[in-house]
Parts: structure tokens; sequence; C-alpha cells
């Protein structure tokens, strides 16, 4: 897996259409979701697209999300947030400043508003996991 920083270094220097490209990638590597986990208590809500968020426990304590969306862009969106968190212990997660990490990637001013304004809620809704399992 590609890690948050190398995915920050390539980003800076795409143009428009390849970080779109790059996110839609990013969204077709997330694992696959269970169609039976895409229910309305995994639904995040504030999307303008479909997104679903599960969270599982490893025997080491660790976090593992599943993903998905219904719209290819917001796929690549949540699983760039994933990499901020994916496969670490619940304390950790709370402590990571999710928002602070993705900020170099200038989402909010390169994509329009109905693809990010879910952002916060998909932050919101992992650092809850997370802080409720700690």
């Amino acid at each position: 897996m590609t890690s948050l920083a190398e995915l920050r270094d390539e980003y800076e220097f795409l143009d428009a259409d390849d970080r779109y490209r790059l996110l839609i990638d990013l969204g077709r590597a997330l694992e696959p979701m269970p169609e039976a986990l895409k229910t309305d208590a995994t639904l995040v809500r504030g999307c303008s697209a479909s997104v679903w968020v599960y969270p599982t426990r490893a025997e080491d304590g660790t976090l593992h999300f599943l993903a998905d969306s219904n719209a290819a862009i917001t796929k690549g969106i949540i699983a760039l947030v994933l990499q901020t968190v994916q496969d670490r212990a619940p304390g950790a997660i709370v402590e990571t400043d999710i928002a602070a990490e993705l900020a170099p990637f200038d989402l909010r001013n390169q994509l329009s508003s109905n693809r990010t304004q879910g952002i916060p809620n998909m932050i919101a809704l992992i650092r809850e996991t997370a802080a409720r399992l700690a």
C-alpha cells in the first residue's frame, strides 16, 4: 500500500484531471465491502453520494475499516481518509488530526463542494468509532 506521504508527493505534481484519476484509482483499490454491510447503520450522513463505513477490530486491537461509495470520486476520497487511520489502534486514531493529514491535498479547492461536503462527517464517524473503542 502506498503511504499517505507518497500519495501527497504524487498528487502535488498532477493536474486536475490526473488528480481525479488518482482518486478514482484509490477508490478502485479499496478492499471490497460486502453488500450486506451497506446498511442504514453504516451509511455516513451528509454526503451527496452514498458512503458506507464499517469498522472491524483485529485480534491485536487495531481498527480496520471497510468502506464503499456509489460514486467513484467519493470512493477515492474515503480511501484517502482511510489512509490516515487504517489498521491503527483506536487511541492513535483519536489522536490523529485527520483533517490536517488531508490538508496538503487541498480537496476543498480541487473538488466541487458536493464532493467534499461529507468529508467532515466521514472523519467524525471514524473518530467517534475509535473513541468508543479506545
